[in-house]
């Protein structure tokens, strides 16, 4: 089958990779004009034939600065993809199995008068971060910030002495190893963008948690890797100063959440009983007003920085 580009396709603002077709192209799907790989399944909508390659790129690069926020088809991370879309960004919305959250975070990103790039990855995977930065990078032509946002919650909240190494497996590759080498990846390619010209700086925003320093002795395994997201932050931060690039961590608190979800009665009686001096629980939206100060430079001599968005939990009283 052959496929040429349209300009109502190419004005849709959005590309979905990692199934079988954009979701913005499902009547060209189902009319039978998109390419079929060799086995017959069907291709990503824009990942065409190699003749229209040079001119999708051309379309689709620009001065725009560019976002990937990984796990950013719900909670916090959606929170910040729409923030960086209100500014202006072009955003990479990253998921891994909800599929359906992820076109709604794009559909409300477009309305914001963004393009949008829609990506299955896990991120604990090396092929997955592969892939999803190579898209990235074929899509927009340029990264100037990565959110390290993806987390999962441990399955069980067991006692500490319980805990299995499929789950300390589990949550420390999701949680530490994915962020630790999609930083690595990515900040490579913010030194090659930085030194073509693309880009002037590079940003790379850790979301981690008060649990890196507060302890849980029924999800230990989860506080160990925020603790390790912490000295990754610091260690990136070092090592990626020369280059341009300054390296954030946002420490969130109890945020309204999925994952939180599950416990909302206890912490609505922690909240209410004095649990952080502001007593409310905080909201996605709370986290991602920080990280629009981080990409806007309000923070332009700070690298390595740890920036509480907790209602206060992290202040010691007496």
């Amino acid at each position: 089958m052959s496929f040429t580009p349209s300009s109502d396709i190419l004005g849709f603002g959005r590309y979905h990779v990692g199934q079988a077709a954009c979701f913005g192209c499902s009547r060209n799907r189902l009319a039978g004009t998109l390419p079929q790989s060799p086995s017959g399944v069907f291709r990503p909508c824009l990942v065409i034939e190699s003749q229209y390659v040079g001119n999708l790129r051309k379309v689709f690069m620009s001065s725009t600065p560019v976002a990937l926020i990984t796990g950013s088809s719900r909670g916090i991370g959606r929170g910040i993809a729409l923030e960086l879309a209100s500014l202006g960004y072009g955003v990479i919305v990253n998921y891994v199995q909800n599929e359906a959250a992820a076109r709604e975070t794009a559909l409300a990103a477009e309305k914001l008068g963004t393009k949008v790039l829609v990506c299955q990855a896990d991120v604990s995977d090396c092929d997955s971060r592969s892939r999803l930065v190579g898209q990235s990078l074929d899509f927009f032509g340029r990264l100037d910030v990565l959110v390290n946002n993806a987390g999962v919650p441990v399955a069980d909240r067991v006692d500490l002495m319980d805990a299995t190494e499929a789950s300390w497996d589990r949550i420390l590759n999701t949680n530490l190893k994915g962020p630790y080498f999609l930083s690595q990846l990515v900040a490579r390619e913010m030194i090659r963008l930085k030194g073509s010209g693309i880009i002037e700086k590079g940003k790379i925003i850790n979301v981690s948690s008060v649990s890196a320093y507060a302890t849980s002795l029924n999800r230990g395994e989860y506080c160990v890797a925020k603790a390790g997201m912490s000295m990754m932050t610091k260690l990136f931060a070092v090592r990626l100063a020369e280059e341009g690039i300054q390296v954030f961590e946002i420490r969130p608190g109890v945020i309204e959440s999925d994952m939180t979800a599950p416990v909302r009665a206890k912490y609505d009686r922690l909240i209410a009983k004095g649990l952080s001096p502001i007593r409310r629980w905080g909201m996605p939206s709370d986290v991602a007003k920080s990280v629009a100060a981080i990409v806007q430079d309000y923070l332009p001599f700070s690298t390595g920085e740890v920036i509480n968005v907790d209602g206060g939990f992290h202040i010691r009283q007496l």
